[in-house]
């Protein structure tokens, strides 16, 4: 298909040699040749479906400017489709994403979306329908974006429960990193448990972001809520709170998110529209640069197929009478859990049972205890 319908050209952009700029092929007359290209980036200017009414365009340009003039060494063939156009209404912009997403799917490419209302992520989740494979979503957010026991339209403030309720019923795991007590209640708690859905609350996050490395790490869609960013580091989202991630640790974990070898699509939302100040243009540019690293630098040692760059681990559980199945990766040092996957259930979660951890999960089952994130995956399978 043609995407070139869904887009309007940027303005020209002078850039130097070893530059991210210099690896960019961007829309100013012809249109890119992303099905050629490792990474697929566009930006857009709809928040039809934001809580906070905004009717101007955000300032696509001057992030543009900061992330293309980074200093840039590596090989990377980067496609800048441009600018996508709003729709006359939202479920037109949503149908475009869901295209688009499952057009850029098909060919195996990272695709980064940056702009608009939070609900994009839905139409984002949609695109992966026709490729009849579970998807894991995360979503770094300080909220839960559901709305429990209310029927309504598709919003910003409740795309989780639309996202949860498709009919295509392909979400296997879905997480949220940073949320913040004032902002949840203890029905959205019992809810997640209830699906054995994963949350890591801001304060456990703060002094240990590492602890985001595994969910995102089995990740295959990340929506970012720039919201949850401290509105001290970045006053630029659409709503702006005193509690937060500092920019430094959003960083790290958006790397973390592009050196894992499952996500396909990342999406930054909640963006201000208008001008931008100089230093939060620069803030999400260095957002994007950190996932393009992080995919550059992909180990690609996921355990699927052969294993010969693995470590084999075994722990003998008494209770269960059952071996707890480790793989250490020598390429990265990083752990998997495997958890058994029943013979009668449909191949297409496969791909699930295979769980991203850390070394402390192995200490604690050396110890005799079974990971939680064993559990959860184990009730799902099963």
């Amino acid at each position: 298909m043609d995407l070139e319908i869904y887009f309007k050209p940027t303005q020209k952009i002078e850039v130097s040699k070893n530059t991210i700029g210099s690896v960019i092929d961007c829309y100013i007359n012809d249109f890119p040749d992303w099905e050629n290209s490792d990474i697929v980036f566009l930006s857009i200017n709809e928040n039809k479906g934001s809580s906070i009414i905004r009717n101007e365009d955000f300032d696509h340009f001057n992030i543009r400017k900061k992330l293309y003039n980074f200093n840039w060494e590596g090989s990377l063939k980067i496609s800048d489709l441009g600018i996508l156009e709003s729709g006359a209404e939202l479920k037109d912009t949503y149908a475009a994403i869901k295209e688009i997403t499952f057009e850029v799917q098909k060919k195996g490419k990272l695709l980064i979306i940056l702009g608009g209302s939070q609900d994009l992520t839905f139409p984002n989740y949609s695109g992966y329908e026709k490729l009849e494979l579970p998807v894991n979503l995360t979503c770094i957010d300080n909220r839960f974006d559901v709305i429990l026991n209310e029927e309504s339209e598709i919003s910003s403030d409740n795309f989780i429960n639309h996202l949860l309720l498709h009919k295509s019923n392909l979400l296997f795991n879905f997480s949220i990193l940073g949320c913040q007590q004032f902002y949840i209640s203890s029905d959205d708690l019992r809810f997640f448990d209830d699906l054995f859905f994963d949350y890591i609350r801001l304060g456990e996050l703060q002094g240990s972001i590492e602890k985001s490395e595994p969910i995102l790490r089995n990740t295959d869609i990340l929506s970012v809520d720039l919201s949850s960013l401290r509105n001290s580091e970045f006053s630029s989202a659409q709503s702006k709170h005193p509690n937060g991630f500092f920019g430094n640790e959003m960083c790290q974990m958006i790397k973390y998110a592009g050196l894992s070898d499952k996500i396909s699509s990342v999406g930054f939302y909640n963006l201000k529209t208008g001008e931008l100040k100089n230093v939060d243009s620069e803030l999400v540019a260095q957002l994007v640069f950190f996932l393009i690293l992080g995919f550059s630098e992909r180990k690609k040692d996921y355990p699927i197929g052969s294993k010969k760059d693995l470590i084999k681990y075994s722990v003998y559980h008494e209770d269960t009478n059952h071996n707890l199945i480790f793989h250490k990766s020598i390429k990265s040092n990083r752990w998997w859990l495997e958890v058994p996957y029943p013979p009668t259930k449909d191949f297409k979660f496969e791909r699930h049972h295979l769980i991203p951890c850390n070394r402390n999960d192995y200490v604690i089952a050396q110890n005799g205890i079974i990971p939680d994130l064993w559990w959860k995956t184990y009730r799902k399978l099963n």
